[in-house]
């Protein structure tokens, strides 16, 4: 990923925050055959590993996990992104010589991805998953909700039948890139307009890329 003095996030925690808020990544691998590329929700614990390791599972059917890699597999996630209209810019009334742009967070995780078929391993990485994500719906809806599903609410033989379905992955983190795009290029009083501008739009991607603006 290209990245500019300017735009580079090397803190950890903040990486691991954006992975975490992003939910869905984008999982790719390069082979014989090309890139191949799976939206996956996938989750991470950072204490396994100096960069931590990520955990999920892909569809039996999908080739991926066949295909051998060349390399490393690499994890993509986004986290806020808007367009940045010049019009935005007090510096636009000035001189003119402005352009749109586009304001990002993005993640790349890169390391050796393992497949694996073991029952167990595949019913411990979705039961956690599953309490994941139904514990952030809960909290979401501030206890509006039904009660949080979880794995063990199916009968057990139907989730084995269910897992014989699936292929579990592990992705080690050996090299992270971080990049934050949010007008740090530009002086106070451009980045204070385009902060403005977003703000007060309908998109609530907008609103949140205002808001790391103002940070």
């Amino acid at each position: 990923m290209y990245i500019p003095p300017a735009f580079r996030d090397d803190d950890l925690p903040s990486l691991f925050a954006t992975m975490r808020a992003a939910r869905l990544a984008d999982l790719v691998t390069a082979t014989g055959e090309g890139l191949v590329v799976t939206p996956l929700p996938l989750f991470l614990v950072a204490e396994e590993g100096p960069y931590g390791t990520l955990h999920g599972h892909l569809a039996r059917a999908n080739p991926q996990w066949k295909t051998p890699v060349l390399g490393q597999a690499l994890a993509m996630f986004r986290g806020p992104d808007a367009y940045v209209s010049p019009s935005w810019y007090p510096s636009k009334q000035e001189h003119g010589r402005v352009v749109p742009t586009w304001n990002y967070v993005a993640v790349h995780a890169y390391g050796p991805v393992e497949f694996y078929e073991d029952a167990d391993r595949l019913l411990d990485v979705v039961t956690r998953l599953t309490a994941l994500h139904e514990g952030e719906r809960a909290a979401a809806l501030e206890g509006k909700a039904a009660a949080p599903w979880a794995v063990s609410d199916a009968p057990a033989e139907f989730v084995r039948a269910q897992l014989r379905g699936i292929v579990g992955l592990r992705l080690p983190i050996a090299r992270i890139e971080g990049k934050r795009k949010m007008s740090q290029n530009r002086d106070a009083a451009d980045r204070a307009g385009v902060a403005a501008g977003l703000g007060a739009s309908a998109r609530e991607s907008d609103r949140a890329v205002a808001a790391l603006i103002r940070g």
